[in-house]
């Protein structure tokens, strides 16, 4: 198993101010798998997608395994070497060219003051290719628009030859071109794949199974056609909804409404 989670909890604040934000959450994730972490607003998607790329550390009794080895028994640079992650593009606070930032994904896999190698050089373009953003390797980060940033910001991800890749929210703030090119570029990466996603028809449409979050926990888990029910959506999100097929792709599609408020 690629990744495997058990039992993992955080709770936000002290005392009577504590709130458990997670809640003996567990999952896995195979070899080659594309899995989706589905779940409404505050749910605790985000806080336990930070717990399994090492930004939190659960609490005592979760233990989070990356290919049968405690990913807090690893150095930061050892993880970096096995795992990625791409997030919600919120700006890096520099500038620099689309190059440059490709190449910090080398970064685990350089010694401290090695200057690029060959190597480094040619993984970089080979990214840069495999997310068609080859043309834009001397561009400003800054001219680009957000579609441009978020597959440049995946090429630094695929840079560090990551064998599991982390998304959280990734398509937030995309047209919709935008987010079927970057998933679509993300499904072909050959990487296994870990994903926080809001659309359910995305989730749906790129994922081979999916979680759902509810308060904390793990509501449900299974193929998209076992989780994406009217029953697990009316529950879940407090909507209702219709899930049928989709007439070109073959896959669940939901389609949501709220009857209208009386008075």
């Amino acid at each position: 198993m690629m990744l495997t989670a058990s039992n993992l909890c955080w709770t936000a604040g002290h005392g009577a101010q504590a709130t458990q934000i997670v809640r003996q959450a567990s999952l896995q994730v195979a070899q080659g798998e594309c899995v989706g972490l589905v779940g409404p607003n505050g749910c605790g998607k985000s806080t336990l997608m930070r717990m399994l790329y090492r930004v939190l550390q659960p609490e005592a009794g979760g233990r989070i395994q990356l290919q049968g080895r405690d990913i807090w028994q690893m150095s930061a640079r050892q993880f970096a070497q096995q795992a990625a992650v791409l997030g919600q593009d919120t700006g890096l606070g520099f500038d620099c060219t689309v190059q440059e930032l490709v190449m910090m994904g080398r970064y685990p896999h350089q010694s401290r003051w090695a200057r690029d190698s060959a190597q480094d050089k040619a993984v970089v373009s080979a990214c840069l290719a495999q997310v068609r953003a080859s043309s834009l390797a001397g561009h400003p980060l800054s001219s680009l628009s957000g579609g441009e940033r978020q597959r440049v910001l995946l090429a630094r991800a695929l840079a560090q030859q990551p064998q599991l890749l982390f998304l959280d929210e990734p398509t937030n703030h995309l047209d919709i071109q935008f987010q079927l090119e970057l998933l679509s570029l993300v499904r072909a990466s050959g990487c296994t794949v870990l994903i926080v996603v809001h659309d359910l028809n995305l989730a749906a449409q790129f994922c081979d199974r999916l979680y759902v979050m509810q308060d904390g926990a793990i509501e449900a888990e299974g193929r998209p056609e076992q989780v994406l029910t009217p029953q697990t959506i009316a529950r879940v999100f407090q909507v209702k909804s219709l899930v049928d097929r989709h007439p070109r792709l073959d896959k669940p599609r939901v389609s949501y409404w709220m009857d209208k408020p009386h008075g």
